[in-house]
């Protein structure tokens, strides 16, 4: 509604006349008497300001649209299916995964460089993270996001950080090996020949390779060969991953194997107590004992970026570190989140001091593994 103005009313003038009075005889004539002036009303135009209402604008929240995220998964669907499908619920963000071995992945991530659909890269180990971080396809992390996790388990550049903790063990068959008396101290005692036949492994495994990557950082490239070689001679049976080593140990096809912790703990929840393997942290530390960390980075190239911060942070939440701890069994990296009785706890593990970032030459140890014939 605006201001209006009021009409204009006209002055009115009544101008009175003068009467003179002729009289007749001799008597003189009356003088004429004064006019009587009425003077001019003036009405002055009255301007009315009505206040103008404006238009009130009434701001009603609009919920965002919860959007989508693409997910390169280096870990099985059978670890993370579930946390990812928890996500899912709990933001409504819809997930697509692709699922692959974490050197599978890192490749395809290198072969589609810019062009890649993907948003986050979920990787088994630092190795393959390591690797598409190095071709600069992963983008620079907030530090409220990586100072989550500890330092030792993320990327110095914050290209990357730490979901959860896994150790390398030698699992071993509980009736032939008596873990006191039988185990070397480190991994070299296994190149002796009293462990020909009995040893089972899986080089095409992205953990055994960080864990040889691992080996060169610490013992460099000739020693690390040389293991390798050792190894070989003692003719190991091959095992395409964890899982089946872990299994052929319990039934006895071999005495030991190398492998991440949490796989023992995962048969032992299904067979129970009775299960024919245990877990052996080597103490005299070095590359089979490392903790290696699985973790994630977000692409420089994604199409939805906050969403991919949001389910790094929801991975780092205790809702998902707790998930990890309980039912994977692998170690929280966050505080406040209680690990499996049955786990060893970090702080007893000696755990060589080795930076996760030199990790990353996994195509390097790939090709030490083809030049001694293991992998093809």
């Amino acid at each position: 509604m605006v201001g209006f103005r009021k009409g204009l009313v006209p002055a009115l003038a009544i101008v009175g006349a003068a009467l003179f009075a002729a009289c007749g005889g001799a008597a003189p004539a009356a003088p004429a008497p004064t006019p009587q002036i009425i003077e001019r009303e003036r009405i002055v135009e009255r301007v009315v300001e009505v206040p103008v209402e404006t238009e009130r604008v009434v701001e009603v929240p609009v919920e965002r649209e919860p959007g989508e995220l693409v997910v390169y998964s280096g870990r099985s669907e059978t670890l993370v299916g579930p946390i990812i499908e928890q996500f899912e619920e709990a933001t409504g963000v819809g997930v697509s995964v692709k699922y692959g071995s974490t050197g599978q992945i890192a490749a395809t991530l290198l072969e589609e460089g810019d062009a890649s659909p993907a948003d986050v890269f979920f990787a088994q180990d630092p190795g393959g993270l390591g690797e598409v971080a190095n071709a600069g396809m992963l983008a620079a992390l907030p530090a409220s996001l990586t100072d989550k996790a500890p330092a030792w388990a993320r990327s110095p550049q914050s290209q990357w950080v730490g979901i959860s903790g896994r150790a390398r063990v030698a699992v071993y068959n509980t009736d032939r090996i008596d873990p006191d008396a039988d185990l070397p101290d480190t991994m070299r005692g296994f190149t002796a020949t009293e462990w020909r036949g009995r040893i089972g492994w899986a080089p095409s495994n992205g953990s055994f390779q960080a864990m040889v990557t691992a080996m060169r950082a610490l013992w460099g490239e000739d020693e690390t060969r040389e293991w390798l070689r050792g190894i070989q001679a003692n003719e190991p049976t091959a095992y395409p991953k964890n899982t089946p080593t872990v299994a052929a140990t319990a039934a006895g096809e071999v005495d030991v194997g190398f492998v991440n912790h949490y796989y023992l703990h995962r048969f032992i929840a299904e067979e129970g107590e009775g299960f024919g393997a245990r877990n052996h942290h080597l103490a005299g530390g070095g590359p089979g004992t490392i903790i290696l960390v699985a973790g994630a980075g977000i692409l420089n190239t994604a199409q939805n970026m906050d969403n991919a911060e949001l389910f790094l942070n929801f991975m780092l939440s205790t809702v998902a570190q707790q998930y990890f701890a309980g039912q994977t069994f692998e170690y929280p990296l966050v505080d406040g989140v209680k690990t499996s009785r049955n786990i060893t706890p970090l702080e007893e593990i000696n755990n060589p001091n080795v930076d996760m970032a030199l990790l990353s030459d996994l195509a390097g140890t790939q090709a030490m593994l083809r030049e001694l014939g293991i992998l093809n």
